[in-house]
């Protein structure tokens, strides 16, 4: 305990927590963490190389969704590193510089993966309720203009974020809840006003947080009206099929994501032990579920999976 209490007061680290209470079998736990890693990245890296290799799926929704793939695999990657290693070896070490990188990574991806699912409810909408227009409209062009700015989007959006934390003086105790870096996490720790940071921080929720879920609401609205105004039930159920991968990707990011909002409002005195498992959850269950829910519910994806394991298995 004396050499984490000594390193607290360095002001070149942060330390990380494992699993709270359960620090004797931080080895067993790693297990299931280790599995959940590694569907995400195979599932994930599958998905790409289905859409890389498949040259019928080289179409808008198939696009985006290797945005989504991608986004996921980044997601997984920026906290596995730090994950495995308290769980492994007890490393709990990190320096502010590798810290401030683990945040931007972490955060810029969760905001590109809720960009990424907007942008496709935008091609489901396109694709129903103007299917004439659907290739002029989402050409190729104008999804690497799309992919652009949803890259620009993130990053302008946590690079301030980063910039007004940096400035800020470390005097408390640098050990951190969780086993990798979070924003809402590190601010706490801060001994200084931050009242510009809380602001911005409140800004950043309701630009991305809220308005994002709200207007891929507002293109399902639409997306339904259109629906039921066709001739039979058949087509009917066939439109609402296609939509159906896209809306389980929505409720696996933002349904974690409301609980570890009202447990961060409503449970503050929680256990430890509460929070961390909510953090994991949101972040662990849309680069693990997405693969899964697109390779079950998405035709062409299953079939170019199959395509793909015959292949190997031939060579």
């Amino acid at each position: 305990m004396s050499e984490v209490t000594n390193t607290t007061h360095d002001p070149f680290y942060f330390i990380l927590t494992g699993i709270p209470g359960f620090e004797d079998i931080h080895l067993w736990i790693s297990i299931p963490f280790f599995c959940l890693y590694t569907i995400s990245i195979m599932g994930n890296t599958t998905i790409l190389t289905v859409i890389r290799t498949e040259p019928s799926l080289h179409q808008p929704m198939y696009l985006f969704l290797s945005m989504l793939a991608l986004t996921d695999l980044g997601l997984t990657l920026t906290t596995l590193p730090t994950v495995m290693q308290v769980l492994w070896f007890n490393i709990r070490e990190i320096s502010f510089e590798a810290c401030f990188a683990q945040v931007f990574f972490l955060h810029g991806f969760s905001f590109m993966e809720s960009s990424v699912l907007l942008a496709m409810s935008f091609d489901r909408y396109v694709a129903i309720c103007r299917p004439l227009h659907y290739a002029s409209i989402l050409t190729s062009e104008v999804i690497a203009r799309i992919g652009l700015a949803i890259i620009c989007r993130c990053v302008l959006a946590v690079l301030p974020s980063l910039f007004l934390l940096k400035r800020l003086p470390f005097c408390h105790s640098h050990l951190l809840s969780h086993s990798y870096c979070l924003h809402q996490d590190m601010i706490h720790l801060v001994c200084a006003d931050i009242t510009v940071n809380s602001w911005y921080g409140f800004a950043l929720v309701l630009l991305i947080i809220v308005l994002d879920p709200l207007l891929i609401v507002l293109s399902y609205a639409l997306i339904l009206k259109s629906v039921l105004n066709t001739a039979t039930w058949t087509e009917r159920l066939r439109a609402l099929n296609n939509c159906l991968s896209h809306m389980l990707a929505v409720l696996v990011l933002y349904v974690p994501m409301v609980g570890v909002s009202m447990t961060h409002r409503f449970a503050k005195h929680a256990s430890p032990l509460v929070h961390v498992l909510m953090a994991n959850i949101y972040l662990l269950a849309p680069p693990v579920m997405n693969p899964i829910i697109y390779s079950v519910k998405t035709k062409q994806i299953r079939q170019g999976i199959t395509r793909l394991l015959l292949q190997r298995k031939v060579h």
